[in-house]
């Protein structure tokens, strides 16, 4: 009887062990022993793109931002349309203007080779590139925790519904953060990923005309110059003023009512992130601190692990 006992109990050892292994947390030494010159290659790849375009550090950012707001960090949004795939980039926030996507092939055939096989999820090379993206431009580095696995689905439904828009005001920000588990801290941290990079015309254009009362005169006459009342949509401006160097005069410029899109200004306009947008304004310690440490946390929503997904072979398209 004792000895029945013994081989029931160690067989289930056994199977919450395997439990344990397959739906393991994410670690940042996954592709150690796998694949060991897995992130070097990412981050040589990553530096040449954006020694070649500045502008593409925060484009390769904003990937990862816009693929885990939507079901989990799990490279949906770089899934192409098919008969079976909704592809997230044609959604809102992303038809004709994220962009990488070459950048990502290039890093995927690169580690692939390197491996001698795809073992590198799509999703860990945007979350890899992400950080990379942000040394390049002398931001903060972190240790990217690994081992996502790809999706076999995406949703542009979704994507519209869960991307925050440059139209939000603070209250649906917060919402919207906290509905990916996300506080009021990650939210102004990570806002600040607009230290890099360009909007477009079409997402700022109400502002710089219409809100008189939280936008300096001057700044909203500048931007006017190059975002007519029509027509232009594409037309970029940056969103801040060092658009290719991680700093904190995104935050200095709220302070200033310069922000440029509405959702950017709406952190600092009297409610309870107010404090927090001074703070970083002048210290960028602390900023880059928090920034690494929302990072983090951002690419640990809902990744696929163990046996969920897939590693795909195109980034672009389910194996």
């Amino acid at each position: 009887m004792a000895s029945s006992y013994n081989l029931v109990f160690l067989h289930v050892l056994v199977m919450f062990c395997l439990a344990n292994i397959a739906f393991s947390d994410l670690s940042d030494d996954f592709y150690d022993d796998i694949c060991p010159q897995a992130l070097p290659t990412i981050r040589r790849v990553v530096e040449d793109a954006v020694s070649q375009e500045r502008r593409m550090g925060a484009s390769l950012l904003r990937l990862h931002f816009h693929d885990c707001f939507v079901n989990g960090c799990d490279a949906s949004i770089l899934l192409d349309q098919t008969a079976t795939i909704d592809s997230e980039k044609t959604a809102r926030p992303n038809n004709n203007s994220a962009r990488g996507f070459e950048v990502i092939d290039r890093i995927k055939s690169e580690v692939d080779r390197v491996c001698g096989r795809p073992v590198v999820s799509c999703a860990d090379i945007l979350a890899v590139a992400a950080r990379d993206s942000v040394v390049a431009l002398h931001g903060p580095t972190w240790e990217v925790e690994l081992g996502r696995r790809d999706s076999t689905t995406a949703s542009r439904t979704t994507a519209d519904n869960d991307i925050p828009t440059p139209l939000m005001d603070l209250p649906a920000l917060i919402d919207n953060f906290k509905k990916q588990g996300l506080d009021e801290e990650d939210l102004v941290a990570l806002s600040g990923a607009h230290t890099l990079g360009f909007a477009q015309c079409s997402t700022f254009r109400n502002r710089i005309y219409n809100e008189i009362n939280n936008i300096d005169s001057t700044f909203a006459s500048q931007r006017q110059a190059n975002c007519p009342r029509s027509g232009g949509d594409s037309n970029l401006a940056s969103l801040d003023p060092t658009s290719a160097l991680f700093d904190s005069k995104y935050f200095t410029n709220l302070v200033s009512k310069k922000g440029l899109l509405h959702s950017d200004q709406a952190l600092f306009s009297g409610g309870e992130t107010d404090e927090l947008v001074k703070t970083y304004s002048t210290n960028l310690r602390t900023f880059s601190k928090d920034f690494a440490e929302s990072m983090i946390k951002m690419g640990n929503i809902k990744p696929l692990t163990g046996n969920e997904g897939q590693i795909r072979v195109d980034c672009r398209k389910v194996n």
